[in-house]
């Protein structure tokens, strides 16, 4: 008697899928979690992730929607009103940008998927797109799915790690179609003044590019000095749109809240595409977020203290040990050279290996991260100290 052959269909993924870049941070989180699982004690500054808790008052105001019937239906596609107007007037407080809620605010699940979404709305296959290196790798995921090309622009220690619009070949100015730029900056914490945002502008509007500002890090600038919005730059509404999220302001990573602000054509493209793809947020969730925009701000300066505290203890330490590097001028990064004879990877392994401390080498950002790692200020001032006196004792840099 025959046995029935079990059937079997021959998975074929689509281009797009075996095109996507490797996402190069899940074989260091894998790296991480072998060593503690030998029983080390981790130290990991590898990631981004926030550490404290999001405002109780924001907590509170999503316990309080939550049972309400109104939010248990479809919310509308492109979001309440109520938090379109919350983040208007958040940036109308705090950079003096006035924003239409209607037309020129887009609420996304966090400022990832705006991120991704924008190469998607504008870029056909083989389209250029600009990006930082080193950058935030998911700007390539997003030209990737799209079917774009990337031409990088080096971020140098030389250049305050910003783009030197100059260094851009004229014939990939006038191919590109998109451009990426993020201050204060992930991964070297660099930040950007009025005058870098009127050259942006610029040379967009020359060459018909449109911007995306990565503003993630907004509220993080150090020093007693606020990061500037591109948004606050004359004409940058006509050239771009800037990517806001609740993540880093107010420890709401996993809430997924973010905006795209500017532009009203490039808005209502990535309103049109999340038609397609979404129904909104949870409402309980926009209420909640809208309280965060609205409600008091006394939480933003207190984790902005924090992290400037964690640096400057952080910093301390490096001093001690003899690792000289520049201090961040915002986010919650550091961007630290790596010793003679080391290349980013080798180094990052040596200390995990060798001082159980999880740093992110700069090859995963770009090119031109190689000599770099990325350290983030995510863990106390306590074990931030620790972190760097273990790698001290290594003897790397003296």
């Amino acid at each position: 008697m025959n046995k029935t052959q079990p059937l079997h269909t021959r998975i074929q993924p689509a281009d797009r899928m075996t095109g996507l870049p490797a996402q190069f941070f899940a074989g260091l989180v894998r790296k991480a979690n072998a060593q503690a699982a030998k029983g080390r004690d981790v130290i990991n500054l590898g990631q981004g992730n926030p550490d404290q808790p999001t405002p109780a008052h924001i907590v509170a105001k999503l316990q309080e929607e939550a049972p309400n019937p109104a939010f248990h239906k479809y919310p509308p596609f492109s979001g309440f009103a109520f938090l379109k107007e919350a983040v208007a007037k958040r940036y109308k407080e705090d950079y003096n940008v006035d924003l239409d809620p209607e037309t020129e605010v887009a609420i996304l699940f966090g400022g990832k998927t705006g991120l991704i979404e924008i190469s998607q709305c504008l870029l056909n296959p083989g389209d250029v797109a600009l990006v930082p290196d080193p950058g935030y790798p998911d700007y390539w995921s997003g030209v990737a799915l799209a079917g774009g090309r990337m031409e990088y622009m080096p971020l140098k220690a030389d250049h305050a790690f910003l783009p030197d619009y100059s260094a851009v070949s004229p014939d990939v100015a006038d191919q590109a179609k998109l451009m990426f730029i993020n201050y204060p900056n992930n991964p070297t914490g660099a930040v950007a003044d009025s005058s870098f945002y009127a050259d942006t502008v610029g040379f967009a509007a020359k060459h018909n590019i449109v911007v995306a500002s990565d503003f993630a890090y907004g509220a993080l600038g150090f020093d007693g000095n606020q990061p500037v919005s591109f948004l606050q730059t004359p004409g940058a509404k006509e050239v771009g749109v800037e990517f806001y999220t609740l993540s880093k302001t107010y420890n709401m990573a996993g809430w997924r809240v973010g905006f795209a602000l500017g532009n009203k054509e490039v808005v209502g493209l990535i309103n049109l595409i999340q038609d397609h793809y979404y129904c909104s947020l949870f409402g309980g969730i926009q209420a909640a977020a809208a309280e965060a925009l609205t409600g008091p701000q006394d939480c933003v300066a207190q984790l902005r203290q924090t992290y400037e505290n964690r640096r400057n203890a952080l910093f301390g330490e490096l001093d001690e040990i003899g690792w000289q590097a520049n201090k961040p001028g915002g986010s919650f990064f550091c961007w630290l050279p790596v010793p003679k004879g080391h290349t980013s990877a080798s180094f990052s392994d040596l200390v995990l290996e060798q001082a159980d401390v999880v740093v992110a080498p700069g090859i995963g950002f770009g090119t031109h991260g190689e000599g770099y790692v990325r350290l983030g200020l995510l863990a106390s001032e306590e074990r931030l100290i620790e972190a760097a006196n273990r790698i001290g004792r290594l003897g790397l840099f003296r």
